[in-house]
C-alpha cells in the first residue's frame, strides 16, 4: 500500500491505477510515459518477468484511446545479467509494442551502460523505422558525439541533465557546466534533427530555450517532466506544446520515492507538510 505522501510521485502499484492516472492526464492534454519500477536485476528470472509485465502493459495501453507510451530501464530487462539477455528481452518487448502501436522509450543509466543502450536503440529503431526513443545525459562528456550519431537515426531522443553520480573523468560535475552542456546540446539537436526531440527538464530556462529554438527552426519537439514535479507548469505548457509526464508505478516504489525527496528541497518540504498536517 503506497502511503498518501508518496502518491504525488508514484501512480500506484498496479497497471490499472497507472492507466487511471494516464486517463486524468489525458483530460488535461498531457500524455503519459508509463514506467514499471525496477532495475539492476542480476538474475534472468526477474528480468524476464518484468519484460512479460511490460508486454501485458503494452496490450492494456493498446486497448485504450490514450496514446500512452512506456519507458524501460536496460538493467531491468537483463543488461546486468548479460547484453544477450537484454537484447532478447528488448526484442520481445519492442516487437510486441510495434504490433500494438505503442512507443517504447529506453531510459539511460550510469555511464557504463551507455554503449550497450545506444547500440540496442540503433538496432531497434532501424528495424522498426522509429517507434523507439532513447535518453542521453548532458553531464556526460561523450554526449556531444552521441548526439551526432543519433541525428541520422529515426526514433526520438530525450535530453536530460543526468542524475547519476559519475566520475569527473567521464562527466561534468559542476552544475553550471552541466547547464552549459545542456544548452549547447539542445541547440545542436534543433539544428540537426528532423524532429523527435524530447526536452527532459523541469528547468524553466531550458524549456524557454527549447520553445525559442522551435520558433527559430520549426523542429518538432516535446517536453517531458516527472509525475509530482511542477505539474501546474506541465498543464500550462500543454496548452501550447506537446507535454508528456513520466509516470512510475509498481511495488518497488520506496527507493524511487526517496530519490525524489532527495533531489529538491521543495519535495522534502511537501512530504514534511503531509506528515504534520
Amino acid at each position: 500500500m503506497i502511503p498518501p505522501i508518496a502518491r504525488r510521485f508514484v501512480a500506484g502499484e498496479g497497471a490499472a491505477t497507472a492507466l487511471e492516472h494516464a486517463r486524468r492526464l489525458d483530460e488535461r492534454s498531457v500524455g503519459a510515459i508509463l514506467n514499471l519500477l525496477g532495475e539492476h536485476y542480476d538474475q534472468r528470472p526477474p528480468a524476464d518477468a518484468d519484460t512479460e509485465t511490460y508486454c501485458r502493459l503494452v496490450a492494456d495501453i493498446a486497448g485504450t484511446d490514450l496514446g500512452a507510451c512506456i519507458s524501460v530501464k536496460p538493467s531491468q530487462i537483463g543488461l546486468d545479467v548479460s547484453e544477450t539477455v537484454f537484447r532478447e528481452n528488448l526484442d520481445r518487448l519492442v516487437d510486441r509494442a510495434a504490433t500494438e502501436g505503442v512507443f517504447v522509450w529506453l531510459d539511460m543509466e550510469d555511464h557504463t551502460t551507455t554503449d550497450a543502450t545506444l547500440d540496442a536503440f540503433e538496432a531497434q529503431t532501424r528495424a522498426h523505422d522509429g517507434g523507439v526513443g532513447v535518453c542521453v545525459q548532458a553531464n556526460l562528456r561523450r554526449t556531444a558525439d552521441d548526439v551526432e550519431r543519433l541525428a541520422t537515426l529515426p526514433g526520438k531522443v530525450r535530453l536530460v541533465k543526468g542524475a547519476y553520480d559519475e566520475p569527473a573523468d567521464v562527466a561534468y560535475t559542476d552544475k553550471a557546466r552541466v547547464d552549459e552542456a545542456y544548452r549547447s546540446l539542445l541547440e545542436r539537436m534543433f539544428q540537426t534533427f528532423d524532429g523527435g526531440i524530447a526536452v527532459g527538464s523541469h528547468d524553466p530556462e531550458m524549456i524557454d530555450l527549447a520553445t525559442d529554438l522551435h520558433a527559430e527552426h520549426g523542429t518538432d519537439f516535446e517536453i517531458q517532466m516527472l509525475m509530482g514535479v511542477r505539474e501546474d507548469a506541465q498543464y500550462d505548457l500543454a496548452g501550447s506544446y506537446e507535454v508528456r509526464q513520466y509516470v512510475p508505478y509498481g511495488s518497488k516504489w520506496l527507493s524511487y520515492f526517496y530519490r525524489r525527496l532527495a533531489e529538491r528541497k521543495g519535495n522534502l518540504l511537501f512530504a514534511l507538510r503531509a506528515i504534520v498536517n
